[in-house]
């Protein structure tokens, strides 16, 4: 939770910052940051399948194998982060221009998006550090990594986009830069130490040994269903975020401060997620099945308990919290109904992603994506009836993370209950 917390500040920071720029850097980092965040998904999905394998060896103490699949996962990232940021390097604006109408907004997107693909290696190596350490379930170090990753990145962006400390004044493109040069900072303390600390020494990681491909098709068979998930779930917030750019800039810009204090409220729920999984996927790794709902039930009461404090806190204070994102008085009064849209969907998507993870750590990812898919569907299609055809308000569009979170849960759940997933081997 520590280091999650740290993490997301990093996206507040940039927010925050960007907001006393203008309205326009605000939408346009909210796009091009999205964009940055489906491609990232890719790295973040194989990482969880990873984060499973791991447990699940960990589980079965079959510590040796933890490194062959770390090492093998390391080769696999580096290969499709450097071929990835080649090609958006080179086509982000032909790929964005198509979906966005306003000439400023693109302009400022693509600016951000053609400095910021540059730390997708090493956000995506950071990943991997951190599913090694959730699975086998010392999260210490995550903290310290993500602090260093927070704290340079306030100091840089500040510096960057602002022109202090004899920096030039680079604005959008300056909080892109810090941000890749914090997760490189971030990533330096994880590799070292991780090879300092002798605890570390029976997982054999960095090996450096021969690529195995059948170890690579392994993790690809349990990350792949997660890969397309994530990446699928991100693309629909993509497309959600270019049809409130067809409402104009004020609705985006809005928009954008409801997605970063939604994703930084949420960071107890995405800790219990992270935890879910990983610990559904130790007892099947003992052999202990029947333990996962008990366990997965239990989760969700700490996870109704942290949210509805971190809500009722929250609550009380709208002007305070969107102040930080913005000194612009009628922005602020423009975001108040929908900051309280998100603050109860917050509660619903808390409970329910506790249910959908569990069914993540079964390590069934191809029945994952399947309630992926047709919980998206319903949200697009929800998303587009009320902002394009009944061309509702954008706090009422807002409202599709309750749709998102129904069915997300309803589907889980019922998987859950059927018990097919028992005896699946991995």
């Amino acid at each position: 939770m520590i280091s999650l917390v740290a993490q997301n500040i990093v996206g507040v920071t940039d927010t925050a910052f960007l907001g006393r720029v203008g309205e326009v850097e605000l939408g346009a980092s909210a796009i091009g940051g999205l964009f940055y965040i489906i491609l990232f998904m890719v790295g973040y999905g194989f990482t969880t399948g990873v984060q499973i394998l791991i447990a699940r060896r960990y589980g079965e103490k079959n510590y040796a194998e933890i490194g062959k699949i770390f090492d093998n996962s390391f080769y696999f990232l580096g290969l499709t982060t450097l071929l990835v940021t080649l090609l958006i390097y080179f086509t982000s604006s032909s790929i964005l221009k198509p979906f966005i109408s306003s000439p400023a907004v693109f302009k400022a997107a693509t600016t951000f998006l053609s400095y910021r693909v540059f730390g997708l290696f090493f956000s995506s190596a950071g990943l991997l550090f951190r599913s090694f350490y959730t699975g086998i379930t010392f999260t210490r170090y995550l903290s310290i990594s993500s602090g260093i990753m927070a704290g340079l990145n306030i100091i840089l962006a500040y510096a960057f986009i602002f022109g202090k400390f004899g920096f030039p004044e680079m604005g959008i493109a300056g909080a892109a830069i810090a941000s890749c040069i914090s997760e490189v900072c971030s990533l330096i303390f994880l590799m070292a130490i991780t090879l300092r600390n002798k605890r570390f020494k029976a997982y054999n990681l960095f090996q450096w040994v021969k690529p195995e491909l059948l170890i690579i098709k392994n993790t690809l068979g349990v990350s792949i269903f997660v890969m397309i998930q994530f990446v699928l779930s991100l693309s629909i917030w993509f497309v959600f975020f270019l049809i409130i750019e067809k409402m104009g800039e004020r609705p985006l810009a809005i928009s954008n401060i409801a997605r970063s204090v939604y994703m930084f409220l949420m960071i107890p729920g995405w800790a219990l997620c992270s935890v879910t999984n990983t610990l559904v996927s130790n007892v099947l790794g003992e052999g202990k099945p029947e333990q996962v709902l008990p366990i997965t039930f239990m989760i969700m009461k700490y996870s109704i308990v942290l949210l509805l404090t971190v809500i009722a806190v929250a609550a009380f204070f709208p002007y305070q919290v969107i102040g930080i994102y913005t000194n612009n008085t009628n922005l602020i009064e423009a975001s108040i109904s929908t900051y309280y849209v998100i603050l109860s969907a917050l509660f619903m998507f808390s409970i329910m992603s506790i249910l959908f993870n569990a069914v993540l750590g079964t390590a069934n990812t191809r029945i994952t994506l399947i309630i992926e898919v047709v919980t998206l569907s319903f949200y697009v299609f929800y998303t587009w009836l009320i902002a394009i055809v009944l061309k509702q308000p954008i706090h009422i569009v807002w409202t599709s993370e309750w749709v998102y979170a129904l069915f997300l849960g309803t589907l889980s759940y019922w998987y859950l209950k059927k018990g097919n997933w028992i005896a699946r081997k991995v």
